[in-house]
């Protein structure tokens, strides 16, 4: 969720675009978080200095391990043939695993044919690398491998290909002795990075190897994580907030469980540097990630000793100790994923003992409104959210005026999930962008929602400080063309559009010229509000074709658009036989320049355009059927 800020306007005036997620922008206070560092060493046959040199990789080894991956992707499907190439290609692999994983293109390499490997030949390289464990994990390109390695799991686990090998692993032996499953070979791991946890918590490479055995052991893969190993390092990428992250569990033996509370223990004994130091922090936030759907009990153990200890040290000089740390970039992350896993009545008692009362100044600073997204992110109950409201809702334009909008997208967001405060928060919001009053003005929220700009900024008035605000004028508003959809305007709009009572923003919606409609719908983030427009249950059938009902004449524009396209999809999967009738006989008008266009033909394609213009009765027997078929399964869900 990436956005850029506004250029700035008079004070008081504008209300700023920017309080974003992320983190490294431009003025928001913090640094990226710059854990990652690149999969490549920085020179061919270089060393690691401080862990002593590694076995160097000829260039031939190198070329033929190149080639061999290119013919495994171009062989052909699983058989006889394909198994024999994978194994003797893995068993070179086996044999130079050391010198391949720490040398730049070899360990990318080696990464890819890990994906190709079956059981017993990761066992193999595996018990090669394990030798050699903190060279590998602390190596700038090894990491990658044991992290590729790990992610194997999921694949291998539990599977069939486990169940028919495990016999064969036990007995064949390997270089020292009998070879061990997979499973010992996790634990093992598991047992080493345990001995020595600070030290691989706190190494730049090493912690990513302990944050990818925290996710392994509990059978869940978080999506941010997935997204750095493959190495997608975008900013949108760095500031996804956790509460994004989309987790995908898998089967795990039990002792993988045990051993994950076993090596979660080891951060109580040092509590004071996960919480503290930058990149020990990540572990330990990865851990709560984790435990919070695997061991909540225990994840509710690490949070209250992370917030015994920042409650005991020195209390400053506005109130609990706990505010320091809130204002502290590293000790600040930890605290907003500790806030997103605690219980109800836990997060509750942390708000009375440490929060009230200093909501405001949160939301003001560059750092701490961080933090208070999240507060505001876990609430569910009617008891907090209303002291929150109670407390923010008064500088809810100075927020916005300040830059950071996420904290006012945060607080619509509870409201709409505890269902309390809607109308209150909407209209806060109509006043902070001058368009409450005169009423006349209320019809334009819609663009200064979505643009997260005052009504003046928006329209380019200029008022005298203290003047009575000027009327809207319609022939103003239907002639200018809509700015430039934000992300988090977007996401206001979605969450006011799922309130129990959205009549002002459909109202503003249908205000709409076709153009400006159209410009809503061809934005990737303003695409979204249409989605909110198709699939709220607060809107009706009614209200939905008085919006929709202004794309007509637009519908070859939309379907020709990348995002314009995926909306004409879904206003025609809801769509009723006769405004099919009129949206194939729309686009039936240009067919040929649907059926060239890369998006346009795919809706050419949805519709049956064909059929529509050469067989009219048939195609009307074929929707038919589907909106029967439609309306059977709605009928069923509704049951």
């Amino acid at each position: 969720m990436g956005l850029g800020p506004r250029s700035p306007h008079k004070a008081g005036r504008g209300v700023p675009a920017g309080g974003k997620r992320g983190r490294g922008a431009e003025g928001s206070g913090r640094r990226p978080p710059g854990r990652r560092r690149p999969h490549c060493a920085p020179a061919e046959g270089s060393s690691e200095p401080a862990l002593g040199a590694h076995p160097h990789l000829s260039p031939e080894a190198l070329g033929y391990f190149r080639r061999a991956l290119a013919a495994l992707k171009e062989a052909p499907e699983p058989g006889e043939e394909r198994e024999l190439m994978v194994h003797n290609v893995l068993k070179e692999v086996e044999a130079q695993a050391l010198a391949l994983a720490t040398n730049r293109t070899g360990s990318e390499i080696m990464q890819e044919l890990l994906g190709f490997s079956p059981l017993k030949s990761l066992c193999r390289i595996w018990a090669a690398l394990r030798s050699s464990l903190r060279l590998v994990a602390c190596h700038r390109c090894g990491v990658h491998v044991l992290q590729s390695a790990l992610l194997q799991l999921p694949r291998l686990l539990g599977s069939l290909a486990e169940k028919e090998e495990a016999e064969d692993v036990e007995e064949e032996d390997g270089k020292d002795g009998p070879l061990e499953t997979l499973e010992e070979l996790v634990l093992g791991l598991a047992s080493e990075v345990c001995d020595d946890f600070l030290f691989y918590c706190g190494d730049t490479h090493g912690s990513f190897v302990v944050r990818t055995l925290l996710q392994v052991l509990g059978g869940t893969l978080l999506e941010s994580e997935r997204a750095r190993h493959r190495g997608s390092q975008s900013l949108d990428t760095q500031r996804a907030p956790a509460r994004e992250c989309k987790p995908t569990d898998f089967e795990v033996p039990k002792t993988f469980l045990n051993h994950l509370q076993d090596l979660s223990s080891c951060f109580l004994k040092d509590i004071a540097v996960f919480i503290t130091d930058k990149i020990s922090s990540f572990c330990l936030q990865v851990a709560l990630q984790i435990l919070h759907r695997k061991l909540p009990q225990f994840c509710a153990h690490l949070c209250s000793a992370v917030i015994s200890y920042l409650s005991s040290r020195n209390s400053s000089a506005g109130g609990s100790p706990l505010l320091l740390f809130l204002r502290d970039q590293t000790s600040s992350r930890l605290l907003e994923q500790v806030l997103l896993v605690l219980e109800p009545l836990r997060l509750q008692s942390l708000f009375e003992d440490h929060f009230q009362g200093q909501l405001q100044a949160l939301a003001a600073h560059p750092i701490a409104n961080f933090p208070l997204q999240r507060l505001l992110d876990a609430i569910t109950t009617r008891e907090l959210l209303s002291p929150v409201f109670e407390e923010l809702s008064p500088a809810l334009e100075a927020v916005l005026a300040q830059g950071h909008s996420g904290v006012v997208i945060a607080l619509v967001g509870a409201c709409r999930r505890v269902g309390a405060h809607q109308a209150q928060v909407l209209q806060l919001l109509l006043e902070a962008f001058h368009c409450a009053e005169p009423s006349s003005r209320q019809v334009a929220c819609v663009p200064l929602f979505a643009t997260l700009m005052a009504y003046e900024v928006y329209y380019g008035l200029l008022e005298e400080e203290g003047a009575v605000p000027a009327e809207h004028q319609v022939e103003m508003a239907m002639a200018q063309a809509l700015g430039q959809v934000t992300v988090l305007g977007s996401l206001l709009l979605q969450h006011l559009l799922h309130f129990s009572s959205p009549g002002i923003i459909l109202q503003s919606l249908g205000a709409l010229t076709g153009p400006q409609l159209l410009t809503l719908a061809q934005s990737p983030a303003g695409s979204h509000v249409l989605d909110a427009i198709l699939t709220s249950p607060s809107v009706t059938r009614k209200q939905r074709r008085r919006v929709l009902k202004t794309l007509k004449g637009q519908y070859v524009a939309l379907a020709c658009s990348r995002h314009g396209s995926r909306v004409l999809d879904a206003i025609w999967s809801g769509a009723a036989l006769g405004a099919r009738k009129e949206i194939a006989a729309e686009l039936g008008e240009r067919d040929q320049e649907l059926i060239r266009d890369p998006f346009g033909h795919h809706v050419a394609r949805n519709v049956a355009l064909t059929t529509f213009l050469k067989r009219r009765e048939a195609w009307e027997q074929q929707q038919g059927a589907v909106a029967k078929r439609r309306r059977a399964l709605n009928s069923i869900l509704e049951d």
